[in-house]
């Protein structure tokens, strides 16, 4: 049984309660972070720290926990040598339901969990995904990272239903991202594009890293929205994400990108990425 953190303690998962006035339950106000787990370790804290203090503060959440500490004892108690790992931070618990956050705020809820999962040999590394094109409707705050996922559950389960593995997002005739990572293409030029990073997309922090690796080998990045067409002449598409490093997309809506196959930049990219983790 995994031993998850609630509010300062560790207790086996079973134990973990929640308020049922709690804000993020009632009206979605939490946030939270989620890191890779190689070798033992979570990565790229630097950059999650800044983004869950941008998404506290867009939240109106405030909280000083020293997340470092509390990742690395449960990481070590559930004996986790790859996957994930989660924190959460609400707007905490008040006595009764109402919408204005208590004046002075509420002591907030805050719980963390690892999750096993293959990353390094993910078989969706070897055979790419396959994803479809769906309507963007989430709410335009997308740049904090908030637990206001329903729109992403949304569009996931009508990937799934259709028979794909995800779906790549659409407003205003451009590529948003996918529904819970970044989207990218390398068009016919052998350029990287990639949606800016501004209030439509979240500013993924593999993201980050992947446009590194990309300037690293040589390759001309213009960060922009690109459109639907030119996601299908690109070369390469693939998206990066905590949860999944970095992953080919092979066809979209049923037809193939570039030769049907996973990109070798993309491979590139993942490689050199899993490299930089286990190296930090």
């Amino acid at each position: 049984m995994r031993t998850v953190w609630l509010n300062g303690e560790f207790l086996p998962e079973t134990e973990a309660k929640v308020s049922i006035f709690d804000r993020a339950l009632l009206f979605g106000q939490g946030v939270y972070e989620v890191s890779p787990v190689l070798d033992g370790h979570f990565c790229n804290w630097p950059h999650h720290a800044a983004r869950l203090a941008r998404s506290m503060a867009t939240a109106r959440i405030v909280d000083d926990t020293d997340w470092p500490a509390v990742l690395a004892e449960l990481i070590e108690r559930n004996g986790l040598t790859e996957g994930r790992v989660y924190l959460q931070v609400t707007g905490g618990a008040p006595a009764d339901r109402d919408f204005l956050s208590p004046v002075p705020p509420a002591t907030p809820t805050r719980f963390a969990f690892t999750q096993e999962a293959k990353l390094v040999d993910n078989p969706m590394a070897q055979a790419g995904i396959r994803v479809m094109l769906h309507p963007d409707a989430r709410w335009q705050v997308r740049s904090a990272k908030t637990t206001q996922l329903l729109y992403a559950v949304m569009a996931k389960e009508a990937a799934r239903d259709a028979g794909y593995d995800d779906a790549w997002l659409v407003e205003g005739g451009v590529i948003t991202e996918q529904t819970s990572a970044n989207a990218h293409i390398i068009d016919a030029r052998g350029v990287l594009v990639s949606h800016p990073v501004d209030h439509g997309v979240l500013p993924g922090v593999t993201r980050i890293c992947a446009l590194e690796i990309a300037r690293e080998m040589g390759l001309a990045i213009e960060e922009r929205p690109f459109t639907p067409e030119e996601l299908f002449a690109a070369r390469e598409a693939f998206v990066s994400a905590a949860g999944s490093l970095v992953l080919p997309v092979v066809a979209v809506d049923g037809k193939p990108i570039g030769n049907g196959g996973p990109g070798v930049l993309t491979a590139e990219i993942r490689q050199r990425y899993i490299a930089r983790l286990r190296a930090a």
